[in-house]
């Protein structure tokens, strides 16, 4: 399986690059993991304007084929075993390349949002960017270990 997680922005905390670290080295035993950070753009010129132009980057790197899924306060909320499921059913459908979208600090354009296969939530609170980056990770390599029946998730 291919996963790519498409970010608004850098990761400029030390703490939180060694904790993606960390899971990328991790989920390499189960899929290639990809990371793609576009550049954040400043909202001087309205937030419309920037979330076009962040869209514009984001959609650039979504390959024909790849299942998308926009992380949205609004999405769909999963357990974890629910979330295992989901990846597991792609995986079975013949759907092997994901792409997990992560908009900036104003969210994502419609037209990302309107690209997406799933909206996905993993809580009505908001998260900074870079920690949701690291949530995500843990979660997809939660679920690998679920899909595999193997210890870690309790």
């Amino acid at each position: 399986m291919n996963i790519s997680l498409i970010c608004v922005g850098k990761v400029k905390e030390a703490f939180f690059r060694d904790a993606l670290s960390e899971y990328s080295k991790r989920l390499s035993a189960y899929c290639d993991l990809r990371i793609v950070e576009v550049e954040d753009e400043p909202d001087c010129a309205g937030i419309g304007s920037a979330l076009k132009k962040e869209a514009d980057r984001i959609l650039k790197n979504i390959k024909p084929g790849m299942y998308v899924i926009t992380l949205e306060i609004n999405g769909k909320k999963l357990t974890s075993e629910g979330f295992s499921e989901k990846l597991s059913d792609l995986l079975v459908s013949g759907k092997s390349d994901i792409a997990f979208i992560i908009g900036g600090s104003n969210g994502l354009d419609r037209s990302v949002r309107d690209a997406s296969d799933l909206a996905l939530s993993f809580s009505d609170m908001t998260f900074p960017h870079q920690l949701m980056r690291v949530i995500l990770t843990e979660q997809i390599y939660r679920a690998f270990k679920i899909m595999k029946n193997e210890p870690y998730h309790k």
